[in-house]
């Protein structure tokens, strides 16, 4: 009897655990936001604008140093 006795316990436990550990299961819940995302690369695209055009402008002032009344250093 003993025997049976434990065999059933063990089953009891066994489902009792299955039962827990089921029940805390962490669940993961993805939602889309409220507001839109906004990524903002002005920056980056105004700063290379600025070192092309300061490269452009030092060729110019090399290549025609009297176009705006400078002289060439």
């Amino acid at each position: 009897m003993s025997h049976h006795l434990n065999k059933y316990l063990w089953h009891m436990m066994a489902g009792f655990a299955i039962v827990i550990l089921t029940a805390c299961s962490p669940t993961v819940k993805v939602e889309a936001p409220d507001k839109p995302i906004e990524i903002n690369m002005n920056i980056k695209i105004e700063q290379e604008v600025r070192i092309k055009v300061e490269r452009d402008l030092d060729n110019l002032f090399e290549e025609s140093p009297d176009l705006f009344g400078t002289t060439a250093n």
